[in-house]
């Protein structure tokens, strides 16, 4: 039984008494996923400023023998930075360093607080950008996007955040500090930690900083709207234009049933006079404007009256809207279950139709609607009218996915949502190997305890 009074004395003589929270109603705003799906009870809420206080609490909740989440935009969608029950909740935010660009070398350092927005924008002061985008991008954070290894709508283009962390700063279960920030593109000197330290949630060590790959800035701009029959039909376009438009970097899909609901929800008109079933919004970008190339490539595979183009950022901005709106508009409608999955492009139009059928019939009322990055497979299946704790929903979506050869998390992590079903796509050695790394570097199990793993049983 960990001693609270105790362990928030202890905390206090590191970070100060402002960044030691225990007032209930403070806490409340750490305790719940911004879902509201997923919501616990920690202990006390820690805020440091810098990794050497990061490393001093958790060193003393080490000794203490008091759990740790780590907690940073907590736009999560499966319960991996929201309390259980009693862990100390370790708030990154207050590590905000964020440096000037190496223009030499392409790349900054951030702390674990700062958000992506932020790193964006200093990125593009200088003419580069930073590829890792979502609609999130104000709230979501660098140590949340790290480990989870977060994609967003340009990962067919500059890969996954993994792709973009060259060097990185963690704090291990022991307090002790691992600092690998050099930033160096070739390093093999033993075992890659880097990369193993992002996607795994927190569960092997408390991300503070971070050095960042960027990439040339394309500042000019160019989008379109289609309207399709089918999801088919729009990974053939995008199998096509990877090929043949190279300033191509987002391929996003949605659905009509999505489509009515963003509508209703921003008070906007819909794009077409009618329905389509599918909806597939590209994005190009370079130094010069790609509207033309983009005009005469959809102009090829689309009647004129399902495509609509945007060059100007109010158009660009209100076409992204179709899209963007999509997860705002779902949680006014209620608290969804969110489950974001991969799977081969090839096997992606079939599973499409048949979450849907399997859904209706396995789980009355269940309202699903689905949108996600068509380019590298990822879809993300959203489901109304359910109780959140109906976890038919996740069996039937989940065990479709393994069946297809999908992943069950194409970026948003295991959590505890998912925790259960790891064993779909992932065997039994993967596991052991998992549970095995965990244990060496975690021994007594403090850091974000309940999340990747299910419960071992003796």
């Amino acid at each position: 039984m960990v001693d609270v009074e105790l362990l928030a004395r202890r905390l206090v003589e590191i970070v100060g008494p402002a960044h030691v929270i225990r007032d209930p109603e403070q806490l409340a705003t750490f305790e719940r996923d911004w879902t509201g799906r997923f919501v616990g009870v920690a202990s006390l809420v820690v805020r440091p400023g810098s990794t050497a206080e990061v490393a001093q609490v958790v060193r003393t909740c080490a000794e203490l023998g008091a759990p740790i989440v780590p907690q940073g935009g907590n736009t999560g969608l499966v319960g991996g930075s929201v309390p259980r029950s009693g862990e100390v909740v370790l708030h990154l935010g207050r590590l905000h360093e964020l440096s000037d660009v190496d223009e030499r070398s392409r790349q900054l350092s951030a702390g674990a607080g700062v958000t992506i927005a932020e790193v964006q924008e200093r990125a593009r002061q200088v003419g580069l950008d930073y590829p890792v985008d979502l609609a999130s991008r104000d709230s979501a954070t660098v140590g949340g996007t790290i480990a989870t290894n977060a994609g967003g709508m340009y990962v067919g283009r500059y890969g996954p955040t993994r792709a973009q962390v060259v060097g990185l700063e963690a704090v291990l279960a022991d307090g002790s500090v691992i600092s690998r920030m050099s930033g160096l593109i070739k390093d093999n000197s033993g075992y890659d930690l880097i990369s193993l330290f992002v996607g795994s949630e927190g569960t092997l060590a408390v991300v503070t900083r971070a050095r960042l790959r960027l990439v040339p800035s394309l500042p000019a701009r160019a989008v379109a709207l289609l309207g399709l029959p089918s999801l088919e039909r729009a990974v053939e376009l995008v199998a096509v234009l990877h090929r043949t438009l190279p300033t191509l970097l987002a391929a996003e899909v949605f659905f009509h049933e999505g489509l009515e609901l963003v509508c209703r929800h921003r008070g906007v008109r819909p794009p077409f006079d009618r329905p389509a079933r599918c909806y597939l919004l590209l994005e190009c970008g370079g130094q010069e404007d790609p509207a033309p190339g983009l005009a005469e490539a959809v102009a090829d595979v689309v009647p004129e009256e399902w495509a609509l183009l945007g060059s100007t950022p109010i158009e660009r901005s209100r076409l992204w809207t179709y899209r963007e709106s999509h997860t705002e508009a779902i949680n006014a409608e209620g608290v969804p279950h969110k489950l974001d999955v991969t799977l081969p492009l090839a096997a992606l139009p079939a599973f499409e139709q048949e979450v849907r059928d399997r859904l209706r019939r396995r789980v009355p009322g269940a309202r699903p609607i689905l949108f996600g990055h068509v380019g590298d497979g990822n879809l993300h299946v959203n489901v109304l009218g359910c109780d959140p704790a109906d976890e038919r929903v996740e069996e039937a979506v989940l065990t479709l996915v393994a069946e297809h050869g999908g992943s069950i998390s194409a970026e948003h992590g295991i959590g505890v949502a998912k925790a259960r079903w790891l064993h779909l796509t992932r065997s039994a050695a993967d596991i052991a190997a998992m549970r095995a790394i965990k244990r060496a570097l975690d021994p007594q199990g403090i850091l974000n305890p309940g999340v990747l793993f299910p419960p071992e049983h003796p």
